[in-house]
């Protein structure tokens, strides 16, 4: 694995160590998996995943913003946005617990 990021090639490469199955297998299953969490999220449904953490979408209101290099207002419109919440066991492996 690289120094700072987990890509989705080494996610695919290590379900292939560890679980034993093809690298086209692999790589199936987590854009199955990948494609169910994103489609809960979509219909605004909250994601949780035992040891892991927990996906919740949120909605913001519109507010008026700034440009921070300009100091001109500008709006901001009204969205949704993911949120993530890392479960105990996650905050404590990487607060070092």
């Amino acid at each position: 694995m690289s120094d700072r990021t987990l890509t989705r090639a080494e996610v695919t490469d290590a379900i292939v160590r560890e679980v034993g199955v093809t690298r086209q297998e692999s790589a199936d299953l987590l854009d199955r998996t990948l494609d169910l969490i994103g489609a809960a999220l979509e219909q605004e449904q909250e994601v949780k995943l035992a040891r892991f953490g927990n996906f919740v979408v949120r909605s913001k209101a519109a507010r008026e913003g700034r440009n921070p290099k300009t100091g001109e207002e500008a709006p901001i419109a009204a969205r949704r946005v993911v949120t993530f919440r890392p479960s105990p066991m996650l905050k404590s492996q990487v607060g070092g617990d």
